[in-house]
């Protein structure tokens, strides 16, 4: 009996798809969201042959995104978002305000309305949340501050989107378009234009401040608390189960009840769920599903793209792409410069913004049934958001590029014996604590040490080790590339490099050369297999110990020049065995009682 099945077509070729092109990407040194990109357009309504269900790729996509900002809820707290606040506030205003009236220009260039230029302008101004995240999850950036300024700026660009969703029906009128339009959404999207703009601005920002109130209220006693109910269940299924009805269920209740959007909503449910010490294993427990998602988002958005428009369209696609890379990223330069931050957080933050997505094909759509926005700005927006997702990995290598240049231009040099904010200033101009006159993203400084074990990754595994590294007076020193765990380690007088091991200019700060042994606690088996390689390349005697989760980790490690690899489910297995034997041994040394 045939069935018709567009949702298991639709992720079986989307992810099907999306794996082949993603490996020849990566064969290629290409990043595999290339690859992504190219599956979506092949599946898609504008190229031959099959077509997937459009509709059906955008819910689950958006699934993706849910799942994405709940999972940098988990490594971000409310002390997190305040500290940025002084930056991302104003920055975030500023850069959506340039880029908009960049927008703008070009609209009455291409002799649209008012109207036209303003939502074609907001639609340009905002990054998309999947590719900012992956960008900086890739490159292990969240929990630097770099990262938590990006987080922020995000948040803020995300309020800003919702409140012109909400506003953009009430004016319709008044900038040329019509009064009434079918309701993409229900809940706040929908507010009627009777309530007057002011009306409306005020309901939008009441329903939001009572959102915050009830997740910093109720939520933060109500998550943790049913977290560590299920957790004492024993069944990791439930756990599992509970942690991704709790990222949905917030994210589709802060949407339909409050007016918020589910990616936002998704990142205060994991906010207050990092509070409980069970948010590690949340974090592990939502991550396969999270990527596979964010997968099918990139697809469903190479679906939306008519690979015929960059001809019909050639240069306004040109004027809206150097919008989208160049004007958005000066702006955001400029504005972290003028905050007094380094340049590289600066190069950071711009190449992050470099792109757009999820949001600017929300306000296209509402821009053109509002008949607002031409057909045509919607299409020079979809392919805006194509062509700067697939350039912004290539933003990244430019500004890697440009960093050097650009702080020789600067006169860094001549500052270096100056105070520096080392974290966040929490008002604008102030600066944070005064620490070594370093800059933190300058090339790390090569240690001094020799003999001495290099300890990567200072979570639960690596913390344990140092610990008993140091209790023994053996010499050490930890690389790392988390900012609360870097600060708690100089406070604790241990030496550490700041940044990701698998960088040759982080690692060769640690003095491999001179080193006698390389701990590798992270559980990243494929980025630990990169350190190995690279230890063995300078110091072919050093002793390497690492970790992993399965035989087949074991192997890869072993393969890759690692002398002794642990894998945690064996030394378990180990340890309750000796102990079991121990017990014997000590039941049968027992004298035993002479029966009278």
């Amino acid at each position: 009996m045939p069935h018709d099945t567009p949702l298991i077509a639709t992720i079986v070729a989307g992810l099907g798809l999306a794996f082949v092109f993603g490996a020849i990407a990566n064969r290629f040194r290409i990043p595999p969201l290339v690859g992504y990109l190219i599956a979506g357009v092949l599946v898609g309504p504008n190229t031959p042959g099959f077509v997937a269900d459009a509709g059906l790729a955008n819910e689950l996509a958006e699934i993706g995104v849910i799942l994405l900002m709940f999972g940098v809820g988990l490594h971000f707290s409310l002390k997190d978002l305040l500290s940025v606040r002084a930056i991302a506030v104003p920055g975030a205003i500023v850069q959506i305000g340039f880029a908009t009236a960049l927008g703008a220009g070009l609209a009455w260039m291409l002799g649209w309305s008012m109207g036209a230029g303003l939502v074609f302008g907001l639609a340009l101004s905002v990054a998309s949340t999947v590719v900012l995240l992956r960008a900086l999850q890739e490159r292990r950036l969240i929990e630097t501050e770099r990262g938590r300024i990006a987080v922020g700026w995000l948040i803020v660009e995300d309020l800003a989107m919702v409140l012109a969703l909400v506003l953009l029906p009430a004016l319709a009128g008044v900038l040329g378009g019509q009064e009434h339009v079918e309701a993409h959404s229900s809940g706040l999207l929908s507010l009627p234009a009777s309530y007057g703009v002011w009306g409306v601005v005020g309901i939008t920002l009441a329903k939001v401040a009572a959102f915050v109130i009830v997740m910093l209220v109720v939520g933060r006693r109500v998550i943790p608390w049913v977290l560590h109910y299920v957790a004492h269940t024993g069944s990791r299924e439930l756990f599992r189960l509970a942690v991704l009805a709790i990222a949905l269920g917030v994210a589709f209740g802060a949407a339909k009840l409050f007016g918020v959007s589910l990616a936002l909503g998704a990142f205060f449910a994991g906010m207050i769920m990092s509070e409980s010490a069970l948010s590690h294993r949340a974090a592990e427990e939502s991550l396969p599903l999270r990527d596979a998602f964010s997968v099918l988002f990139f697809v469903s958005v190479g679906m939306l793209f008519d690979p015929f428009s960059l001809i019909s369209n050639g240069w306004p696609i040109l004027a809206t792409l150097a919008i989208i890379v160049i004007g958005k990223s000066l702006a955001a330069f400029a504005i972290v410069v003028v905050f007094r931050y380094p340049i590289a957080t600066a190069l950071m933050i711009s190449a992050s913004l470099a792109q757009i997505g999820e949001f600017s094909f929300i306000l296209a759509e509402l821009g053109v049934g509002l008949k607002l926005l031409p057909e045509q700005g919607r299409d020079l927006i979809l392919a805006g958001a194509i062509l700067s997702i697939v350039l912004n990995p290539l933003m990244f290598f430019a500004v890697d590029w440009m960093k050097p240049w650009l702080e020789r231009r600067a006169g860094k040099a001549a500052l270096l014996d100056e105070a520096k904010p080392i974290g966040p200033a929490t008002e604008p101009g102030q600066l944070a604590s005064v620490a070594a006159p370093v800059e933190e993203d300058d090339p790390p400084q090569r240690t001094a040490l020799t003999g001495h074990s290099i300890l990567v990754g200072y979570g639960r595994v690596g913390s344990l080790v140092g610990a008993s590294l140091k209790k023994a007076a053996l010499p050490f020193l930890v690389i790392e590339d988390a900012d609360k765990t870097l600060a708690k380690l100089r406070d604790d007088g241990i030496e550490t490099v700041s940044g990701n091991a698998a960088s040759s200019e982080v690692f060769a700060a640690a003095n491999p050369e001179g080193a006698s042994r390389l701990i590798l606690a992270i559980p990243n088996a494929f980025e630990a297999g990169q350190i190995v390689l690279r230890a063995r390349a300078a110091n072919p005697k050093i002793n390497v110990i690492a970790r992993a989760h399965s035989d087949a980790e074991v192997e890869h490690l072993k393969g890759l020049g690692a002398d002794t690899v642990i894998m945690g489910e064996r030394e378990i297995a180990r340890g309750i065995v000796e102990e079991v034997m121990e017990g014997r041994a000590e039941a049968a040394e027992e004298p035993k009682t002479p029966i009278t």
